[in-house]
């Protein structure tokens, strides 16, 4: 099931997709976003309700919002891909690399993503993106993948410059609109195995990153697992699992994005993300 969030006509819901139409979902079992749709375990009703219900409006007539609105949490993870690490100069270690993003740095598919003024290095990341279902917190490997509701693309797009003004990863990693994720949210019940999803970036049609979750260094239940110790996950809570090699910073000569480029997140069987770059005014 294609899960999306959606404005039309100056109005917020979700829905769930049947082909090139919308069966609007908003307020099913009283919840007004995806999320509370999450928390109030409804996914099985959206199911009953897609399966038996009328499509409500084309898939065109909407504008597609981050699938997920409103997350408590976004958790990204860095250098967990031997590959990336090597080419960023550095060695995947003991632990994983977690920073966070900020949901208002969101965007949806289609949505413009700002290359920020004062950076001259503003990069693309495809990565996979892990959205929690089921809460909870010191949560065991083996338990982990029973808490994830589905699976979308997501751009941890970076402002190079400022990401190594510090150690610390924030605030290259927090510029307004610098996160596209979408289009929709793919149910885990339509993935038999995450780690087959190929992940490629393309930025005005040319492929730069490719590769599959098979090679991330801390898999997703680790992932789970290691910051459930620590946080309590809570439902529509974003995991982006980390970029593969092939960042444009670190080409020779460097790919960096610009005003005008478009850049495509293309996750095998969960759909296309795709985003131009304008500048910043």
């Amino acid at each position: 099931m294609k899960l999306i969030s959606y404005s039309k006509n100056g109005n917020e819901g979700f829905g769930a997709l049947s082909g090139e139409h919308v069966v609007d979902l908003t307020g099913l079992k009283g919840a007004a976003t995806l999320r509370a749709l999450l928390e109030a375990d409804g996914l099985s009703a959206a199911r009953e309700k897609l399966a038996a219900g009328a499509a409500a409006f084309k898939l065109a007539d909407c504008v597609l919002l981050p699938p997920i609105t409103n997350p408590s949490k976004v958790l990204c993870v860095g250098i967990n891909y031997v590959e990336h690490a090597a080419e960023a100069g550095r060695a995947v270690g003991q632990y994983p690399v977690i920073f966070q993003r900020y949901a208002d740095t969101l965007i949806g598919h289609g949505a413009a993503m700002l290359k920020p003024k004062v950076s001259e290095k503003f990069d693309y990341e495809g990565e996979l993106a892990v959205v929690i279902g089921k809460g909870g917190g010191h949560i065991s490997k083996d338990d982990a993948m029973a808490h994830v509701a589905g699976y979308s693309c997501f751009n941890d797009a970076s402002a190079r410059d400022w990401q190594f003004h510090t150690h610390q990863y924030g605030m290259g990693k927090n510029f307004r609109t610098s996160g596209p994720f979408g289009p929709w949210l793919l149910t885990a019940d339509e993935v038999p195995d995450y780690r087959n999803l190929r992940i490629r970036t393309l930025v005005n049609g040319h492929e730069l990153q490719n590769d599959t979750p098979a090679k991330l260094a801390f898999d997703v239940p680790h992932l789970i697992s290691y910051i459930s110790q620590a946080l309590d996950w809570r439902p529509g809570d974003v995991l982006a699992t980390g970029t593969p090699s092939g960042i444009g910073f670190k080409r020779n000569p460097p790919i960096l994005l610009k005003d005008g480029d478009t850049v495509d997140i293309v996750i095998d069987g969960l759909g296309t993300l795709s985003n131009p770059v304008r500048d910043e005014v």
